[in-house]
């Protein structure tokens, strides 16, 4: 009975509404569901302050970080490995990094080009959706932590711009 009939495809609102729910609580831009000749998309707009937010949990997760290497002072291979990533850009999300927009294509950043803030750098594919990772502040592309479709974790240094 909730469903509405637009050219021919049945649309369930609740089932819509779901997908959108679903978008809020993965925090992705959008989803598309196929189900035989009837397939869904819901999408949102991302907005210009979605960016920083996406960066917000590095701040916060690197001096949470830091305790720990302090405590374990013995081994001496790791403190180094953690300075090294200092001031990192982090990955916001699990996913696969492409360093170019294709396959064949130049990378959006190569080490010790200059780039802007806002500038894509890398991309990430979560879900089959493309996710751009862009510079946070204007600098010199120092270091890229990852490789060309290489898998990443939340909270994983991706490059360093200074």
């Amino acid at each position: 009975m909730g469903d509405h009939k637009d050219d021919g495809i049945n649309i369930d609102p609740a089932y819509v509404r779901a997908l959108a729910e679903l978008l809020d609580d993965t925090s992705l831009t959008e989803i598309e569901v196929e189900d035989g000749d009837r397939k869904v998309r819901v999408a949102r707009k991302a907005t210009a302050a979605a960016a920083p937010v996406a960066y917000a949990p590095a701040p916060v997760a690197a001096p949470a970080a830091a305790p720990p290497a302090a405590t374990a002072a013995a081994p001496a291979a790791a403190a180094p490995a953690a300075d090294s990533f200092a001031g990192a850009v982090k990955s916001p999300m699990v996913g696969t990094v492409y360093l170019s927009p294709e396959p064949g294509a130049p990378n959006f950043a190569t080490v010790g080009s200059a780039v802007k803030e806002g500038d894509t750098v890398l991309i990430i594919e979560a879900m089959k959706v493309m996710n751009p990772i862009v510079a946070p502040t204007s600098g010199t592309l120092k270091a890229v932590h990852v490789e060309n479709s290489q898998p990443v974790e939340f909270d994983q240094p991706l490059f360093t711009i200074a």
